[in-house]
């Protein structure tokens, strides 16, 4: 479900814009003048979402490297991914 508010929410309802974020771990976009304007999320939320980022852009590489014969055996795709892994997940 899509969270719509206008922009003057943010500045009359902060705090229940910023619970809303929490709470449903989701984006809530905002409106000017009938337009979409910005999104807001709460921290968590967004670190989730770079972080997953990271890690599809770092596996669509190693898929590159798989078709491009840099990568040749199932051992070698294995230890990639889990570099790839280990490497977002201490980023």
């Amino acid at each position: 479900m899509l969270n719509i508010k206008p922009s003057a929410a943010i500045r009359k309802n902060y705090n229940e814009i910023s619970m809303l974020c929490k709470q449903t771990k989701e984006p809530v976009y905002l409106t000017k003048n009938g337009e979409g304007d910005l999104v807001v999320m709460d921290l968590e939320t967004f670190a989730r979402r770079e972080s997953m980022l990271k890690l599809r852009e770092a596996l669509l590489q190693s898929e590159a490297d798989i078709q491009n014969d840099r990568i040749r055996t199932v051992s070698d795709t294995a230890t990639a991914m889990r570099r790839v892994i280990a490497e977002v997940s201490n980023e």
